[in-house]
This record gives C-alpha cells, sequence and structure tokens, in this order.
C-alpha cells in the first residue's frame, strides 16, 4: 500500500507527540532559581562574545568582560522572547487554516505550548539576571506583523529554523562549559532537549514543503528567507549591550562587525542549517545567494 505524504507527515508529528509527553520539562520544577548566582562566572563563552578579538575587547577589565557577557546573553534571550512569540502565532496559524485535529496541528498546539515554556523560562532567567530587557526598534515589529500575514510553507518553517538552530548550536556548546554560570547552563540543558523536536518537524516541513513545490513557487520562499537571515543575524546582540562597558554602541556595533571572530562564530552557528538549506534547495537563484553571502553565515565551501 502506498503511504501518502500527510500520512508520513502524521506519522512525524505522531512520534514528536509521543516524545514530547515522555521528555517534558517545566522550569518551574526543574530549575532551582532560588540558588544563588556564582561570583565570577561568566555568562557565555568568550570567544563566542561579538568584541571577542577586537582592540576593545583588549582594553577591558576581566570584570567588564563578563558584565558583556551578561549583557550580550540578556540580548540574545530578548531576541529569542519575541522570536518565540512569533513561532508560536505562526503555529496556530497552521492549526486554523489547516486539519484542525490531525496529528500534526495537536503536534503544533504542543510545540506552542512549549514555546511559551522557553519563553517564560527566559525571562525568569533575565529576572535573575537583574537586567532589563533589550527591545527591539518598532521597524522590526512591524516587519513581525508583515511576516504573520505570509503564506505558510518552507519560507515560516526555515524561519523558525534560523532561530532555533542558531541557538541550539551555541547552546550545545556553552552548556557544557564549567566557566559558565549554573543557571545559564541548566536554563540552555532543558531548552537543548526540547528543540532538537522543534528543529526536526520545521525541518521535515521545509523539505516536504520544497519538494511539493516546482522552481518558480520555490522563488519567493527561498528569497524571503534569505532576506530575514540578513536581518535577524545582526539583530541578535543588541547595540546598546556595549554602553554596560562605557563603549558607544556604534562603535561597539561596528568593531564586531568587522572584528577577526565575527564571520567564524557566525558561520559555526549556522553550519547546519546553512548545509541543510542547501540540500533542500533553499540556497539558488542570484537574489537569494547574494543575501546569504551579505550576511556571512554561510560556510565558505558552500559560497
Amino acid at each position: 500500500m502506498t503511504v501518502t505524504d500527510g500520512e508520513k507527515r502524521d506519522r512525524v508529528a505522531s512520534r514528536l507527540l509521543k516524545s514530547s509527553a515522555e521528555k517534558f520539562f517545566d522550569p518551574e520544577v526543574d530549575m532551582d532559581w532560588d540558588a544563588p548566582l556564582e561570583d565570577g562566572k561568566a555568562w557565555l563563552p568568550e570567544h563566542r562574545q561579538s568584541l571577542y578579538g577586537t582592540k576593545l575587547w583588549d582594553k577591558l577589565t576581566p570584570e567588564q568582560r563578563i558584565e558583556l557577557g551578561k549583557q550580550e546573553l540578556a540580548s540574545i534571550l530578548s531576541y529569542a522572547i519575541y522570536a518565540e512569540c512569533w513561532v508560536g502565532m505562526m503555529f496556530l496559524r497552521s492549526v486554523t487554516e489547516g486539519d484542525l485535529i490531525g496529528k500534526r496541528s495537536q503536534y503544533a498546539l504542543t510545540e506552542t505550548g512549549e514555546e511559551a515554556r522557553h519563553s517564560t523560562m527566559f525571562a525568569q532567567l533575565l529576572c535573575k539576571m537583574g537586567v532589563e530587557p533589550y527591545r527591539q526598534p518598532k521597524f522590526l515589529l512591524y516587519m513581525f506583523r508583515f511576516i504573520s500575514f505570509v503564506p505558510l510553507g518552507p519560507f515560516a518553517y526555515g524561519s523558525v529554523m534560523l532561530v532555533e538552530e542558531i541557538l541550539d548550536r551555541a547552546q550545545r556548546e556553552a552548556m557544557n562549559d564549567p566557566t559558565i554560570q549554573p543557571h545559564v547552563r541548566q536554563v540552555m540543558r532543558l531548552h537543548v532537549m526540547e528543540e532538537a523536536r522543534h528543529i526536526a518537524f520545521a525541518r521535515d516541513e521545509v523539505r516536504r514543503g520544497m519538494e511539493s513545490r516546482g522552481r518558480i513557487r520555490r522563488a519567493p520562499h527561498r528569497f524571503f528567507l534569505a532576506l530575514q537571515a540578513f536581518g535577524v543575524f545582526p539583530n541578535l546582540v543588541h547595540p546598546s549591550i556595549y554602553r554596560s562597558v562605557g563603549i558607544n554602541p556604534l562603535r561597539g556595533f561596528i568593531a564586531a562587525r568587522r572584528g577577526p571572530h565575527y564571520k567564524a562564530n557566525l558561520q559555526y552557528f549556522c553550519e547546519p542549517m546553512a548545509r541543510f538549506f542547501v540540500d533542500v534547495g533553499m540556497y539558488e537563484g542570484f537574489l537569494t545567494k547574494k543575501l546569504w553571502r551579505m550576511s556571512k553565515g554561510l560556510p565558505d565551501d558552500l559560497i
């Protein structure tokens, strides 16, 4: 008997639903929020911080480097809350516009709940850190609204990967680093365990969506994903973080972008995702390739 594409998708959703039930984490229960922070512990690995390797970094004291890492983490967590709220809205759209009660819709609802818990966990960590969140500029919030009207498909699920896979790659490295604050490592560990399901679901949807479309119908999905990647990467680290160590935001932003490790770090975070996009046909067309090259997130051997 031939298995239809819809049945294959339901099988993937059923497997992920079972995994969600068996490997469920609640930050209220699984995190010891009352435990004190540890003095002298870093918030991010030094070699992954935006100014690492620059002349501005060399002028910072050890205490300033820790503070800058703290603010950089706060910026990333703040962006992640925005992004996961958008992901939740997209999944709710997929339910209301699709099969309301099918396995795929059930998993979409399950993932929406998990993303909400992750955002709550990030908010709790920001409170524990004692820092204010970094808000995105209004024009980007308007862009989020615009994207909400874009038809669901490879672009939408590729957008999920842009945030989830970058965070996943960074967190897998940091959560095993004993020099990082224990609260941060535990948050990263819980997030990675559940995000593995989300990434698997998004990859399956992107691959199936691209396979079901011809070259012309693929084009807008490729272009808008590349355009979003070009905009997402610089916004993960808010320029205002540099004020915490007495550096002008514009000067810090330029130094970070021109730094010797900016491109290498971005390629490290993006490599598994970028290779997947190339494999499924998301990296085709002149404008798409131009935007990806400008974003600096594509490994050199794929350019």
